[in-house]
């Protein structure tokens, strides 16, 4: 729909021009991206987007899974502008800065027990690199372990993840992912990993996902005892695996996996990057099993959506392994420019206090339920093979009498196409459908924005 509350200032077509000349875009064939005109985004005001020509559009997928709050939040934008008062940017090797060390002790408080120190990074996929070096040099130098390769002793060399994971695009993040179409290209460049299947929750079937419960945890069970001695890590998604789909486990597998993990001497590495913040109806995911893992890797929605942050968080007995006269070699060496940016844990800090303050969790809670109610006629569209569901994540899977539709056709890509034609953004996975609305989005927006994507399912999926 066009704006009403905004001036086209901006040459639309003049940006086109350029954009298709000049920036090459993530996960997109740049071909066919030319041909379809997306909106060229120049400014948003609350839930909404407005593109170059004053269209505006509802935003449904939290501008890839980070919004927490809408956009233009007055209070995380004056806590930006109150820190460019200050100061931008320093850095964190050998200095500090005070939004920093304040969005640490705030995290430290929030998160599972136990994880009390903080490593900054500036997106997702550093953060989950941060959490695989760590675990591989932690193994290495703990107090009364021998270091790898002396005296005969095995190698904490190996990660276990799961089949439909998702952690990132760089090597040792596609190493640990298992999306074909994601890694496979990169396949000789890779280390290697051991891997098994989550069970899926099945909500109507309550002894089908009890089955397939103990049946992967029986499977894990079974890797565990025979890689235990080479595995550094397990890393895994706590409850959803969101970039497979929206793919719910089943009910008390996280818990399963981190007793595993502690009985086998093997550090669990939950990544938070896409179900923390309210997402899955708790601010952290783990706290619905009432898991502690070793490392938690935080980011999406750890600044609101708003910069580039993220924070792994460890044990002190983790961190404890690094310490030592720098002589000794144990330091980590790892570090990025813009580690603990000041703006960017300023805006993370006011985000937080604002989850608390406008009772975001609770509206996330009732938001989960507009989400079931306004798509439940969906279950019974012929083209509809399933609705999954976590909290506010929601995966709607297109399919032609159980079959995937030819890939050729796009269809997940056409449903999105439709709804944008009625004024909401959405992104597909393949043939899967992802709503992300933010956590503090109004009921009233969730409903259009179900609405929308019924109609456009109803159009595209025959």
């Amino acid at each position: 729909m066009r704006s009403k509350d905004k001036d086209v200032t901006l040459d639309s077509q003049r940006l086109r021009e350029l954009d298709n000349q000049l920036v090459w875009h993530p996960f997109t064939p740049m071909s066919a991206y030319r041909e379809e005109a997306a909106p060229i985004i120049v400014d948003a005001q609350g839930f909404h987007l407005i593109d170059a020509e004053g269209c505006q559009y509802l935003d449904g997928h939290s501008s890839l899974w980070c919004n927490i709050h809408g956009h233009r939040v007055p209070a995380i934008d004056a806590a930006i502008r109150g820190q460019l008062d200050r100061v931008a940017h320093s850095t964190l090797l050998g200095l500090s800065n005070a939004p920093s060390i304040e969005l640490a002790a705030e995290l430290v408080e929030k998160t599972p027990e136990g994880l009390n120190k903080v490593f900054y990074s500036d997106c997702g996929a550093a953060g989950v690199e941060v959490a695989l070096k760590i675990a591989y040099q932690y193994y290495q130098q703990r107090s009364g372990s021998q270091r790898a390769g002396s005296s005969g002793s095995p190698v904490r060399d190996k990660f276990l993840h799961f089949d439909g994971a998702y952690h990132g695009d760089t090597i040792g993040t596609m190493s640990i992912g298992s999306i074909g179409r994601f890694k496979n290209l990169y396949s000789p460049l890779l280390f290697p990993v051991v891997w098994t299947s989550v069970p899926c929750a099945v909500p109507d079937q309550p002894e089908r996902e009890s089955e397939q419960l103990e049946h992967w945890t029986g499977e894990l069970e079974r890797l565990f005892e025979l890689h235990h001695e080479t595995l550094a890590g397990v890393v895994i998604e706590p409850l959803v695996q969101a970039a497979a789909g929206i793919k719910v486990q089943a009910d008390q597998f996280l818990r399963r996996v981190w007793g595993l993990c502690r009985r086998f001497d093997v550090l669990l590495i939950a990544d938070e990057i896409a179900v923390g913040f309210g997402r899955t109806g708790t601010l952290f995911a783990c706290e619905q099993e009432g898991v502690a893992p070793d490392l938690l890797i935080l980011s999406k929605g750890l600044t609101g959506g708003y910069l580039p942050l993220a924070a792994t968080l460890v044990t002190d007995e983790i961190y404890d392994a690094f310490l030592g006269a720098p002589a000794a070699g144990r330091t980590f060496f790892h570090g990025h420019t813009y580690t603990g940016n000041p703006l960017a844990c300023a805006a993370a800090l006011a985000s937080l206090r604002l989850i608390e303050a406008d009772h975001v969790l609770r509206n996330a809670s009732r938001l989960a339920v507009t989400l079931a109610e306004e798509l439940a006629p969906l279950k019974r569209h012929p083209q509809v093979r399933e609705i999954r569901q976590k909290g506010t994540m929601v995966g709607i899977e297109i399919s032609r009498a159980g079959e995937a539709y030819p890939p050729e056709m796009r269809i997940g890509h056409q449903v999105t196409l439709a709804c944008r034609r009625r004024g909401v953004i959405l992104r597909n996975i393949a043939d899967v459908i992802v709503l992300m609305p933010a956590p503090a989005m109004p009921e009233s927006l969730v409903t259009e924005l179900c609405q929308v994507v019924c109609e456009s399912v109803a159009e595209v999926a025959v």
